[in-house]
């Protein structure tokens, strides 16, 4: 598993104003669109293309195409939602699957209640938006969910991670091909399974208490 830390000023800038409890839902939704289009830069450093020849107004040229078939991206819901504006900027082409994860807040363990997905995905590199790495129980389950659906790789794009859960996928994911994309690596878990210094729970901050 490889993973990259994103170390670049506008995106601290933009996870410190993130953090503040004070900032209003409409800045805190517009904030993670801003910095997961700064994190796509990296996730999608190796996105598959293929060669094509184009006719510019002066001759001809060679130029990259992304490839078929095209790349995959798949927010868990809900918290995820509020990441794919920033992602599909840069992936316009992309297709767009959903997973719908839940943690048990006693156990911590990952419940599916719904999923919108290929059913092959055989040849397929998957980008995964979350935007909190904590106990890293609803991103395995994804990153496993699309593995044995035929994904030959996997991106996770992430604000937030605690070293919990980077560890916990290291184990799970031994062997295949998985990269982790980060605004910040923060200091721990607190015993509510919450990062500290984190930024809170994403999706009430995003669209608010339900």
């Amino acid at each position: 598993m490889r993973v990259h830390v994103a170390d670049h000023p506008l995106i601290t800038h933009k996870l410190t104003v993130l953090r503040d409890k004070t900032t209003p839902s409409p800045i805190f939704r517009a904030l993670t669109e801003e910095i997961v289009t700064l994190l796509a830069y990296e996730a999608t450093r190796n996105v598959r293309t293929n060669e094509i020849q184009i006719e510019t107004p002066v001759t001809t040229t060679t130029g990259l195409a992304i490839s078929n078939p095209k790349p995959l991206v798949v927010p868990i819901l809900r918290a995820g939602l509020g990441m794919l504006e920033g992602m599909v900027k840069l992936l316009p082409t992309a297709e767009v699957g959903f997973l719908g994860m839940v943690r048990d807040e006693e156990t911590f363990q990952p419940m599916t209640y719904a999923e919108r997905l290929p059913d092959d995905l055989s040849n397929r590199q998957c980008f995964v938006l979350d935007p909190m790495l904590a106990t890293g129980g609803s991103l395995g389950a994804a990153i496993e969910f699309l593995f044995k659906r035929g994904a030959v790789d996997v991106t996770a794009v992430c604000i937030l991670a605690a070293p919990e859960g980077l560890e916990k996928l290291e184990r799970e994911t031994e062997g295949r091909d998985v990269t982790i994309v980060l605004g910040a690596l923060d200091e721990r878990l607190n015993e509510n399974g919450y990062i500290v210094p984190g930024l809170g729970d994403a999706g009430d901050r995003l669209y608010g208490l339900v």
